[in-house]
């Protein structure tokens, strides 16, 4: 359990990927971006969801970037072999775990609504942090703004997406 701990830790030192590429300094790290995601939970109004299974699922939805790196598109990886770099993370450090396991698996299959909301957030977390290096360092993060844009499921997320533009 020691360590799954210190290794969960290492996300407060793995800086998120797309921010370098653009050229920000100081980007955000995955432990950053994670709490962001937590925050929105609490903070965005969306009727029928269970917060605090949604929390447990911001927390642990980019667990497996403490062993195998923020990977992003950019990186000449393929989304299937992303995917199973980051399941075969998660089975070696949740092995002793199999609960958070399922809450891994669940925000990855995208099979609740908890998990929906989730990864809706991730986008508008990824947005509000663009929008803050634009403003703060003139950095362009268009592309980040587009991207957050698809596959939204919640209206009150595109709400809030909209309002930014």
């Amino acid at each position: 359990m020691i360590d799954l701990l210190d290794e969960a830790l290492t996300l407060k030192e793995t800086i998120r990927a797309g921010w370098v590429r653009v050229g920000v300094e100081n980007p955000e790290s995955v432990a950053a971006h994670s709490w962001g995601i937590c925050w929105l939970v609490l903070a965005v109004d969306v009727p029928n969801i269970d917060q605090h299974k949604a929390l447990q699922l911001a927390v642990i939805h980019d667990m497996a970037e403490a062993r195998v790196g923020d990977i992003t598109p950019y990186d000449g990886i393929s989304r299937e072999e992303k995917q199973k770099r980051e399941r075969s993370a998660i089975n070696l450090m949740l092995g002793q775990r199999p609960d958070l396991k399922v809450l891994w698996d669940e925000y990855e299959a995208g099979t609740s609504a908890e998990s929906r909301l989730v990864h809706d957030l991730d986008r508008l977390d990824m947005a509000l942090q663009a929008v803050r290096y634009r403003r703060a360092q003139g950095v362009d993060t268009k592309e980040f703004l587009a991207s957050a844009r698809k596959g939204i499921h919640y209206s009150e997320v595109a709400a809030l997406l909209e309002s930014l533009e």
